[in-house]
């Protein structure tokens, strides 16, 4: 039997996780996320563990983040047969992932107000405020 240890996400880590959500994140990348600033690279098998998401949700997760360049993967080769192993590590800095939920945020409420002044413009030429 082999000896593995593996970090374990505290509350800490899920109010992290829930906040991220909150901006738009993904259950699945919020949580890798979390699990990254606590190590400085893992492999698909230790994130499964010790996160609790399951092999399809990691692999998402690791798409969809090495999709916008804030993971980077290396593969290391094991001792006899099988495939390498992909070793992950966070690339971008937590707060440049957070810099760009904020930009989505911004611009989405933005096209928002514009769409609000647009309406409101329309409004006053269709339907005039009747006078008394």
């Amino acid at each position: 039997m082999k000896d593995f240890g593996v970090k374990i996400l505290d509350e800490d880590d899920h109010i992290f996780i829930d906040t991220l959500r909150n901006l738009g994140m993904s259950r699945n990348v919020a949580t890798t996320m979390a699990y990254f600033m606590n190590v400085e690279e893992a492999s698909s098998r230790e994130i499964e563990i010790s996160t609790g998401l399951r092999q399809p949700e990691v692999s998402l997760a690791m798409r969809l983040m090495h999709k916008q360049s804030w993971i980077t993967v290396r593969s290391e080769k094991k001792p006899g047969k099988g495939r390498p192993t992909k070793i992950y590590s966070l690339a971008a800095p937590v707060d440049e992932v957070i810099s760009y939920y904020e930009d989505k945020i911004y611009k989405e409420s933005q096209a928002t107000i514009s769409a609000i002044k647009k309406l409101k413009m329309m409004s006053k030429q269709v339907y005039p405020t009747p006078s008394k």
